[in-house]
């Protein structure tokens, strides 16, 4: 497998989709590139010269890829927490950022589902440990 940008490449995959396995890289990057690096986007990677290959990775250090993007994120997160933004109190605390309802969705951000529902009187005071008798159930 080649790599680029410290990401190893699948071979088998056309160059336009391999691309795309580089972090900050997307597919309107990856138009872009190959057409400052005159490769046809419809070559395999397996099949590319290293004419090619040197051309590629010389544009791509152009670019913020892998750590540099991460990092980027995590720094613009950190700010927005800092200053106690609203967008910032919605990352520290789980939620969606974006505007989106919680009362149905947001599962990914807020974890699996926990139900929390209501007890028949019966039922609840069986589960304190304690029995209750039918002519008292009313009272």
């Amino acid at each position: 497998m080649p790599r680029i940008v410290g990401v190893d490449i699948p071979e088998k995959k056309r160059i336009e989709v391999a691309l795309t396995y580089i972090v900050g890289i997307g597919r309107a990057n990856v138009k872009k590139i190959l057409a400052r690096a005159k490769v046809n986007p419809d070559t395999r990677t397996k099949n590319l010269t290293d004419n090619e290959f040197t051309r590629l990775q010389k544009i791509i250090d152009t670019y913020l890829t892998e750590g540099s993007v991460k990092s980027k994120v995590r720094d613009s997160i950190q700010r927005l927490k800092r200053i106690g933004s609203y967008r910032g109190l919605r990352h520290s605390q789980g939620l969606p950022v974006r505007g989106q309802k919680t009362r149905t969705n947001a599962r990914t951000n807020r974890g699996k589902r926990k139900t929390v529902g209501a007890m028949k009187k019966k039922d609840l005071t069986k589960f304190q440990g304690k029995t209750v008798n039918k002519g008292e159930e009313g009272k």
